[in-house]
């Protein structure tokens, strides 16, 4: 039964992790600029993330999700605006921070900013509940059962951002320093608009 109860968890966290968005576009970039280990480390944010969100949905932590829910303004701001600020530090990224970002300092770095984006962002609570009712694993009470489940979902949501950092990682070797570049800063952009985007809808009183 744990087995099985794992291996849901597994198809869960993959789910989650899957849908391309911020998250899964700096670890693109990460791994153009730094390869494929830096970029799992960030993803294991995200994954890390996930997890916590999974265990509030599979073991019905109503109070957890009741105050997240509350917060979501201030979570969706603190979110956007970590965006933008990675996004515009990828449109001009001077050598030594690039150096830098492949050291132990930048991998933390680079693990909370993912971890933080994806914790503040509500909507991956409601993924997580839609997710885990469409398996049929919401709202267990505490005990082994529910606990397999939650490391499942670790292990799904890390072998995708294993998956992507590799294949990513792969495509960083054949690429020129320009279009490493360009690709770079186009992922800026791409991360500005995904920052515009969540602050333009707090504005506009989308939730």
């Amino acid at each position: 039964m744990g087995t099985n109860l794992f291996l849901r968890g597994v198809l869960i966290g993959f789910a989650l992790a899957a849908p391309v968005g911020p998250v899964g576009l700096l670890c693109v970039r990460r791994a153009l600029a730094d390869g494929r280990h830096a970029a799992f480390i960030a993803g294991l944010g995200a994954a890390f993330a996930d997890t916590f969100y999974g265990a509030v949905a599979c073991l019905g932590l109503g109070v957890i999700s009741s105050f997240l829910m509350e917060h979501h303004v201030v979570l969706r701001l603190t979110g956007g605006i970590i965006l933008l600020v990675l996004g515009i530090r990828s449109l001009r990224p001077a050598q030594g921070e690039e150096m830098a970002a492949a050291s132990g300092p930048g991998l933390v770095k680079d693990f909370l900013s993912t971890f933080v984006i994806t914790l503040t962002n509500p909507g991956t609570i409601l993924a997580s509940m839609a997710v885990f009712a469409a398996f049929g694993a919401i709202g267990h009470p505490g005990g082994e059962p529910p606990l397999m489940i939650v490391l499942g979902v670790f292990g799904g949501s890390a072998l995708w951002w294993l998956v992507l950092s590799a294949i990513a990682g792969a495509a960083r070797s054949r690429l020129s320093a320009r279009s490493l570049t360009l690709l770079n800063q186009g992922s800026g952009v791409l991360l500005i608009l995904f920052g515009i985007g969540i602050l333009a809808s707090l504005a506009l009183g989308v939730f």
